[in-house]
């Protein structure tokens, strides 16, 4: 039962977690987080259509959590540049990145961008319905505002993976992407970064170390929580400020009655 995220959330000893930029510690871990009452109006919906409760999907209200706890400050310290990275191959991080721009876009007065890093996986583009290329790869090696290698949906910019025979040797220690991810900073009032997962590659912690922290993804139905802890250490390791983490695809086995009394 330990080695499972499904079965500790069943336990109660697994949630969501987040903690803000200048807290010292996570929440408890047997802290529940409930879906508000515009959730539970939406799975209320979806039971009557007869989806099955234990397969509800409440990923878009983590995600609107997210933005309230992470990204929602009355001063000045809130994160501007994100990294989302996932504690295994599996976890959907491009996904909760795409919906957590979404949602900071339409809440937020400030630009958004979206960039894809996650070179080996790249999904962003897919999420999003832009071409793959132009994108990151290209503007390393070309030169141009970096608006030239994204594109806009609405108020909200996408950097693409870009062209796969553009990636330099050593792209993410490289002087070029530390320039770039400079001038999205100073472009863009929040910049998103979809990477690849801490287990795959030393990619998200480079990342990290540009950005002004992570958000880490994990599954709720396969992410093992020695992964998630290596995942962990992995970013506090390499002296990059872990901002909070998602449990993704969390469902809320609980009667549509509850529900209608959230």
């Amino acid at each position: 039962m330990s080695k499972n995220f499904e079965l500790l959330r069943r336990a109660g000893k697994a949630e969501v977690l987040f903690y803000r930029p200048n807290g010292d510690r996570l929440p408890d871990a047997g802290e529940r987080v409930q879906p508000d009452r515009e959730a539970a109006r939406e799975i209320a919906k979806a039971e009557k259509a007869g989806v099955p409760r234990h397969g509800l999907d409440l990923t878009h209200d983590e995600a609107a959590k997210l933005v309230q706890r992470v990204f929602v400050f009355s001063n000045s310290h809130a994160p501007r540049v994100v990294v989302f990275s996932s504690a295994d191959e599996r976890s959907g991080s491009g996904e909760i990145c795409f919906r957590v721009g979404e949602i900071l876009a339409a809440q937020r007065s400030g630009s958004v961008c979206l960039v894809d890093a996650n070179l080996r996986a790249p999904s962003l583009h897919q999420v999003s319905g832009v071409a793959n290329s132009p994108g990151l790869t290209d503007a390393m090696v070309k030169s141009g505002p970096i608006k030239d290698f994204g594109v806009q949906i609405g108020n909200l910019w996408i950097v693409p993976p870009g062209s796969p025979q553009a990636v330099p040797d050593g792209l993410f220690a490289s002087g070029p992407l530390r320039l770039r991810i400079g001038e999205l900073r100073k472009e863009f009032d929040y910049v998103l970064i979809d990477a690849s997962s801490v287990r795959s590659s030393g990619d998200v912690v480079l990342l990290g170390q540009m950005a002004d922290g992570v958000i880490l993804v994990v599954e709720a139905n396969s992410t093992r929580r020695e992964t998630a802890r290596t995942a962990k250490e992995t970013l506090e390791g390499g002296n990059v400020k872990l901002l909070g983490a998602i449990l993704n695809n969390r469902t809320f086995p609980i009667p549509e009655g509850l529900y209608r009394r959230l």
